[in-house]
């Protein structure tokens, strides 16, 4: 039998209560956890600052909007008591990490380090281009059995995106991965992964046993894992828990992992082994609920999140939703028996 992983208690968290917005906190020698506000359910982004010569490398930037600058103004007044930032590491192209990108880099004249997947990704969403394209991503969510008014609601985050960024610099410096990067003295190993993102990076201090985990591993929530349109028979399910293994394999227990929501964690193979256990718990969901029926991807959406939801919450509980569906696929798990209305779903 598996091994229950939610069954263990989580160790007591290293850090028990979070910087507020203005204030820093410091988690190892050089090393600034700051806090930012959001407009969403989920209600903060966590933001880290890495000492680096006469100022700060800052990892992530939160979202792009007025409060979010009026604290980084306070912040630079205060507490780092007029030291620049020196550099930006976004972790991935969400604009709650790297909302405000544009502005911090055009401010202090300082260069952008991405992944080359995350950075053209944030540039092309950036763009508005893929808000055009609406008519097309609406028929994709219609033919998997999404309302009409619900198909809207998915295909107008394009917009969402435009209004919620600053924009990114015309050039950045890749984030390989395996590749040692160097900041303030320190060396950090990148870890890449997909599912989340496309392809987010990560940042691990081998000799300080730190690590900056971005949305990969969150320490309460599990990361949102969505198909999406523009490649509708992807898996990004499959890519996340890889990349689960792939850290578990390569970060030691008990490392300070230092997430992009919620608490900083010590138990990170526990809470490895807990997400995995997670999604395969969603994966039995669904193919229970069509073991006696043909179901759309939309029918299967309630099943898998019982929870009440507005339009909204639902297009990325659909989104996630398609992520489970197209993994048992790929499994042969699950089979598409072809409607002529779209995709429908029973068990193998």
């Amino acid at each position: 039998m598996p091994k229950d992983h939610r069954a263990q208690p989580a160790p007591a968290h290293p850090f028990p209560e979070a910087p507020k917005p203005g204030e820093v906190l410091e988690v190892a020698p050089g090393l600034l956890w700051l806090r930012f506000k959001l407009p969403f359910a989920l209600n903060h982004v966590n933001v880290y600052l890495i000492e680096d010569g006469a100022g700060w490398a800052a990892v992530d930037t939160g979202i792009g909007d007025d409060l979010t600058r009026e604290v980084w103004e306070s912040l630079f007044a205060g507490p780092l008591k007029g030291r620049p930032l020196t550099r930006l590491i976004l972790t991935h192209h969400h604009p709650d990490h790297m909302g405000s990108a544009g502005w911090l880099s055009e401010k202090f004249g300082i260069p952008v380090h991405m992944t080359e997947t995350e950075y053209f990704m944030g540039r092309y969403l950036g763009t508005g281009h893929d808000a055009v394209h609406g008519d097309a991503h609406r028929i994709f969510y219609q033919n998997h059995g999404m309302t009409e008014s619900g198909a809207a609601a998915v295909t107008g985050r394009g917009h969402m995106y435009l209004e919620m960024i600053t924009g990114l610099p015309s050039s950045f410096h890749a984030l390989e991965p395996r590749e040692p990067f160097e900041i303030g003295g320190r060396t950090f190993q990148v870890h890449t992964g997909g599912g989340h993102s496309w392809n987010q990076a990560m940042l691990h201090c081998e000799d300080e046993t730190f690590f900056i985990a971005a949305d990969q591993v969150l320490g309460r929530i599990t990361p949102n894992i969505s198909v999406h349109s523009v490649q509708p028979d992807g898996d990004p399910l499959g890519r996340y828990l890889d990349s689960l293994a792939s850290l578990r394999a390569a970060i030691p227990d008990g490392t300070l992992t230092l997430p992009g929501h919620d608490l900083p964690i010590t138990h990170l193979h526990q809470r490895i082994g807990e997400l995995i256990a997670h999604h395969d718990e969603r994966c039995d969901i669904v193919l229970n609920a069509c073991r006696d029926k043909v179901l759309s991807c939309a029918e299967i959406t309630p099943i898998l999140f019982t929870r009440q939801m507005d339009e909204h919450m639902f297009s990325f509980a659909f989104s996630e939703t398609l992520a489970h569906v197209n993994r048992l696929l790929r499994e042969g798990r699950l089979v598409d028996v072809g409607e002529p209305d779209g995709p429908r779903f029973r068990s193998a």
